[in-house]
């Protein structure tokens, strides 16, 4: 490994999803649509939602609009580089472009964790108390949670980034995925990294667990409450949750089974990786907002604009 006062890694070894280059080169045009889709549909969906005042002065489109912006630069973090490492043989990364793939990943991706379980207790209060949803729900309660949401992530983030800037690296330098990440990173420092998996463990894997029980929690909630009472959107509202939900489990069923375990990992992490840092993403805007009469009218309305 090149090193700096034998303690300080240049660069890491991205051994990516293939090494196949017939394969390499068929990820990359599947990616590069994905990519595409990311790009063109979260964007569409913030500039709907800022163009509209009445999407915007809801809290529901109000949180949507934030969680297309997070997922519009977290797509951007590993995506692009990915790409351009499809196209050569050398798949390396400088130490402090491993520290910011680090920063950035985490940072967007528990915000967005944050977000959707605040999303979810904006739909437990849509449906379990409706008459009084708008004065729970103010304009005032909606910026300090996404405030909070974004402070949580930065906390996280920087948290992550501690973790792994005051590691030595001196041996191996390659890492078994296709950006940069804790559990693999702290794999290749020379020194007992046990103290650091269990706070890796605390910081990434207990965070992931934790909002995922209390997302299903407000869903097994929201669920109860359409049985047991009449609802006039019923059917709309059941339809809305399942999507939800599938959305919830692909960040979150990945996040735990990767960060809960400190103490060894596959190969396989890479591919779970690729469901909250690609395909998630790509299905936000599909599932949470182009199939929402609403959205569609106010994506109309600025089409005519």
């Amino acid at each position: 490994m090149k090193k700096e006062n034998d303690s300080m890694a240049i660069e890491f070894v991205l051994l990516g999803l293939s090494s196949s280059w017939e394969m390499q080169l068929f990820l990359f045009l599947i990616f590069l649509c994905f990519y595409v889709a990311v790009i063109l549909g979260n964007l569409l969906i913030v500039v709907t939602v800022r163009a509209d005042a009445h999407l915007l002065q809801s809290p529901m489109y109000y949180f949507l609009g934030h969680l297309s912006f997070i997922d519009l630069f977290l797509s951007c973090v590993t995506v692009p580089k990915m790409l351009g490492d499809f196209l050569q043989q050398g798949k390396t990364i400088s130490f402090s472009g491993c520290l910011a793939q680090i920063y950035f990943l985490h940072f967007l991706g528990a915000t967005e964790m944050f977000l959707l379980t605040v999303m979810a207790y904006d739909r437990y209060v849509a449906i379990c108390n409706p008459l009084h949803y708008l004065t729970v729900m103010n304009r005032q309660l909606c910026l300090q949670l996404v405030f909070a949401c974004w402070c949580g992530g930065f906390i996280h983030s920087f948290t992550q980034v501690i973790l792994v800037i005051q590691l030595p690296f001196c041996g191996p330098n390659e890492l078994d995925n296709f950006f940069c990440d804790v559990p693999q990173v702290i794999k290749l420092a020379c020194m007992d990294t046990y103290v650091v998996e269990v706070l890796m463990v605390a910081n990434s894997g207990l965070l992931s667990l934790i909002c995922f029980l209390v997302l299903l929690f407000s869903y097994a909630v929201i669920l109860m409450t359409l049985r047991t009472r009449f609802y006039q959107g019923q059917r709309k509202a059941l339809s809305t949750c399942a999507s939800h939900l599938m959305v919830v489990s692909l960040i979150f069923v990945p996040c735990v089974f990767i960060y809960l375990r400190p103490f060894f990992s596959f190969s396989v992490d890479k591919v779970f990786s690729v469901f909250y840092t690609v395909i998630t993403p790509m299905l936000n805007p599909l599932i949470y907002t182009l199939r929402n009469a609403d959205m569609k009218t106010a994506m109309k309305k600025l089409r005519k604009k």
